[in-house]
């Protein structure tokens, strides 16, 4: 196995192992996570929320590629345990946290804690919270990165996420079919290679807006 990329970018004084560093990068997290997310009332996108993390005054993470999902997973992976567990405590002061890689935000609890939650939340939550997912091998990243972002094997993405997927990708609603998608998708990427100019880190977002709409229209079928 190669050596991956980690996000954590401190070390913390009293820390005994790489375990007991991970928890306290995690606590920093929580907070500064909350705190951007307050500050964005309207939401932000995975990529945004990292990249704030990475700014002054938190410095939270490190350098992320995100063109090489093997670097950029146990990023994913850390932010999304601690949106996982941010949302479990904000349940119990009665707001609720949307979670999905193309928008996060802090909203007004609609539903009471246990009733109305799709299993495809849970399932996601149960993977997240699970901390022995973080350290995996190259081989297993690619596809999980790809299901997670898609939402959990064999569920169908929610309506919002696929709504904000073909936002995404320039679309004011969801097209009628998948070639349609691709065709979009493939400009796009043109578009936002670097080479013209653009961004790896739009790219990704692109990617996982793509993701999004295949698992929809895979589930459509």
């Amino acid at each position: 196995m190669t050596e991956r990329h980690s996000p954590i970018n401190a070390s913390y004084p009293g820390a005994a192992n790489e375990d007991d560093c991970l928890e306290q990068q995690i606590q920093h997290l929580l907070v500064a996570v909350e705190h951007e997310l307050r500050s964005a009332p309207a939401g932000m996108n995975e990529l945004s929320l990292i990249k704030a993390l990475q700014k002054p005054p938190w410095e939270l993470l490190g350098n992320v590629i995100f063109s090489e999902p093997e670097k950029l997973y146990p990023v994913h992976f850390l932010l999304f345990h601690v949106l996982y567990r941010l949302r479990d405590q904000l349940s119990e002061a009665g707001e609720s946290l949307r979670i999905s890689p193309l928008s996060i935000r802090i909203e007004a609890q609609t539903v009471v804690s246990g009733e109305g939650m799709p299993d495809s939340v849970d399932t996601l939550r149960h993977f997240y919270l699970d901390l022995s997912q973080y350290r995996l091998p190259e081989e297993a990243i690619q596809q999980i990165m790809n299901d997670f972002w898609a939402g959990a094997p064999g569920q169908a993405p929610a309506q919002s996420e696929t709504r904000e997927a073909a936002e995404a990708l320039g679309f004011n609603a969801v097209p009628a079919d998948f070639p349609t998608v691709k065709k979009r998708f493939r400009r796009a990427v043109m578009h936002a290679h670097p080479d013209r100019g653009g961004k790896t880190e739009t790219i990704q977002h692109l990617n996982q807006a793509f993701a999004v709409l295949k698992a929809h229209f895979r589930h459509s079928i």
